[in-house]
């Protein structure tokens, strides 16, 4: 499929996934990552889009700051990291930004931001003021104060929620930067017959199956989570590519048309209402 309408999306929401910007000998920050990853953001900002980013990393930020070798499994433990992660991880973001005169801003969410009226009325007013203010808005679950992405994978690895982020602000792009370059049949790190699809007109009951063998992420979501958030995109509006993060450059192509990593079509549902999908099971605790 041609991919050429791809330049004239005007709001856009990337997803970087702990794996993308972190190295993953030390789990110290890939500076020159986030350096490349800010000016490709700045340059679509410049381009006359609207841009939010949806970063994970706070607790692998904090666990590295805090001389953790291993990856902390108590909640509490899980949360003093994100709380110190999180700063570390702003503070970082801030100065690259500042490098290029682009003021960001943070915003931390938790399923309860979203399901409660007054809450999500806010958060999509505030996101709307900062788009028109030219401001790059940061997004990441507060995992400071919520258990339930760090017990259950609620948000999937900020996944799903870069995708209900999108359907909130209506965004009319979706990219999900990944550690795999698209979405296959199969897990293709343990399958080597696994088939490469580079376009999804439809998600179908079969499709989310093959989604639940690949297993992909090296964070809390796989492939499963990226095909929900799919779902969540496509109705709402949005089409969503998903990409490898290896080489943050091919946002920009991404957005210039090419064709890289897969693409699932938009097909916005005029009875899909974001309410509706956060009051399912999946979302309440």
């Amino acid at each position: 499929m041609d991919r050429a309408y791809l330049k004239d999306k005007k709001r856009v929401v990337v997803k970087i996934g702990s794996s993308t910007i972190t190295h993953a000998s030390t789990g110290n920050l890939n500076l020159l990552k986030m350096e490349k990853l800010v000016r490709v953001l700045i340059d679509l900002r410049n381009q006359g889009k609207e841009v939010v980013l949806v970063s994970s990393g706070a607790i692998a930020v904090g666990r590295t700051a805090m001389g953790l070798k291993e990856k902390p499994r108590q909640t509490a433990l899980k949360q003093a990291c994100a709380a110190v992660g999180q700063a570390k991880l702003m503070m970082v973001y801030q100065k690259l930004f500042a490098e290029y005169n682009q003021v960001p801003a943070q915003i931390l969410m938790t399923k309860y931001t979203m399901i409660n009226d007054v809450s999500r009325d806010n958060a999509q007013n505030t996101f709307r003021e900062l788009l028109n203010m030219g401001v790059i808005p940061i997004v990441n679950e507060n995992d400071t104060v919520s258990t339930d992405e760090l017990e259950f994978g609620d948000f999937g690895d900020n996944d799903t929620l870069s995708a209900i982020v999108a359907a909130l602000i209506n965004a009319d792009m979706l990219i999900l930067m990944s550690d795999i370059d698209g979405l296959y049949s199969d897990d293709p790190h343990n399958n080597p017959d696994a088939v490469y699809i580079d376009y999804v007109e439809t998600i179908t009951e079969e499709l989310e199956e093959m989604g639940k063998g690949a297993v992909t992420s090296v964070g809390t979501g796989g492939m499963a989570t990226k095909i929900a958030a799919a779902k969540i995109a496509t109705d709402s509006g949005a089409d969503m590519v998903i990409a490898n993060g290896e080489d943050i450059n091919i946002i920009s192509s991404i957005m210039e048309g090419q064709k890289i990593g897969t693409l699932f079509k938009a097909h916005k549902d005029d009875n899909f209402k974001l309410m509706d999908y956060l009051q399912t099971k999946q979302y309440k605790k």
